[in-house]
């Protein structure tokens, strides 16, 4: 990481430039708010006084506000903490402090802003992953545990239980049974974090069975996309009409052409779309009567 001091303070500088190049970073060290303001270069960590030549350091804070920025300061008050923590600054440290802390300080806010960015990028990428599909609501006021779900769309049902915890700021960890070793995980798990849990269907009877009596009274949501399975605890069913498939499972030839005549339907005359599927515009209209698909128009 390039770390930024900005500090009159020679002696002080010149020390915490020492100890962080000591743990693997760059530093470079500046004295007045003029020469932080002037400077061209990117840092990912700016170590900002509250000390320094003319006092106007806020504008610092606004230059490098994608950076992590800790205020050094004497004391502590409305000017020197509160100002800079509403304008952007991320912590600060009270004058005269030990080195390995601002050292911790700077390691944690680094692995914490990783952390958010990546965070930021996964939450685009399940908005993407979920585009075009409904979620069904859930009521947290009447939500029993264990709660079994079955459905015929598994990405419905996580973007139910997602936006479930999301909406009522609930921590989760997830657990998937198609994974190594997940029964044993689940026979472990003390956590009383609330656990979703996919990937029932893929069980033998006796797992299944076994995974059912370990969650008894548990704080758990369990999904299965096999609607003949049962549980003995309270059971919501969430069903999709216009069901996409993942890539990993095999249709039926009916599922086939099911999801086919609702999927482009809107996009090819029927003429071109019982071409496409193979058959004439006659089997085209049984197979409209026979899945309870009404002709769009």
């Amino acid at each position: 990481m390039k770390i930024l001091i900005v500090e009159n303070e020679v002696y002080l500088a010149q020390s915490i430039a020492s100890k962080l190049m000591d743990s693997g970073f760059t530093c470079e060290h500046i004295t007045t708010t003029k020469d932080a303001l002037e400077s061209q270069e990117k840092y990912d960590v700016v170590l900002l006084s509250t000390n320094v030549s003319g006092q106007h350091f806020n504008p610092i804070i606004t230059k490098f506000k994608s950076s992590i920025i800790i205020m050094l300061v004497a004391y502590i008050s409305n000017e020197t903490v509160s100002t800079p923590l509403n304008l952007g600054a991320d912590d600060y440290i009270v004058k005269p402090f030990m080195i390995n802390e601002l050292v911790r300080k700077v390691k944690h806010l680094h692995k914490y802003k990783k952390l958010k960015n990546e965070n930021a990028v996964f939450k685009k990428y399940i908005v993407n992953l979920f585009n075009g599909i409904t979620a069904h609501p859930f009521n947290k006021k009447t939500i029993k545990y264990p709660l079994f779900i079955k459905t015929n769309y598994q990405k419905m049902a996580d973007l139910s239980v997602f936006n479930f915890f999301q909406e009522n700021d609930i921590t989760f960890k997830f657990l998937s049974l198609s994974r190594e070793n997940s029964i044993e995980k689940l026979e472990h798990y003390s956590d009383k974090t609330l656990l979703y849990i996919v990937g029932f269907q893929n069980l033998k009877k006796n797992e299944k069975q076994r995974v059912l009596d370990l969650i008894v009274d548990k704080k758990v949501i369990l999904s299965t996309t096999n609607l003949t399975d049962e549980s003995q605890f309270e059971t919501v069913e969430l069903k999709s009409k216009q069901k996409s498939y993942d890539y990993s499972e095999i249709l039926s030839i009916d599922d086939y052409i099911k999801q086919t005549i609702l999927n482009f339907e809107g996009r090819f005359p029927d003429t071109e779309l019982s071409k496409r599927l193979g058959m004439s515009r006659k089997s085209l209209w049984e197979k409209r009567k026979k899945y309870g698909i009404t002709k769009k128009k």
